[in-house]
């Protein structure tokens, strides 16, 4: 029963950004409607998160599952891989490096602007 609520909770915002998804031209793909729907429904206070942190602690952590069938269907062409391994390693390489500076600068700013908040 700890898990109905939230369930129903998420459920719901998942079809809300369906709903919105259906109804705005937009190329931006429901998931993420309903997302943006929940974090906005957990700012204003609408939803508590400490209703729905149970469920979605569960879910982060059955998440590794949803990557075993790429990776058996990568296995499945292995040939093509095989072939461009070099260049998907480089682009792996690359994109890693990025994400971590990216994120890395964006903390630090972020860190930076919360102390002169403070200091104020």
């Amino acid at each position: 029963m700890k898990y109905l609520y939230p369930f129903v909770v998420i459920l719901a915002f998942t079809f809300l950004g369906e709903l919105l998804n259906y109804f705005l031209p937009l190329p931006i793909p429901a998931s993420i409607w309903g997302l943006l729907l929940l974090f906005a429904a957990l700012r204003l206070g609408i939803v508590k998160l400490e209703k729905i942190e149970s469920l979605g602690n569960t879910m982060i952590g059955l998440l590794p599952l949803l990557f075993v069938p790429p990776v058996v269907n990568l296995l499945g062409c292995w040939d093509v891989v095989r072939q461009n391994l070099l260049a998907i390693m480089g682009i792996i390489f690359l994109s890693t490096v990025l994400v971590f500076g990216i994120s890395g600068k964006l903390s630090q700013l972020v860190i930076d602007r919360k102390g002169a908040e403070e200091d104020v």
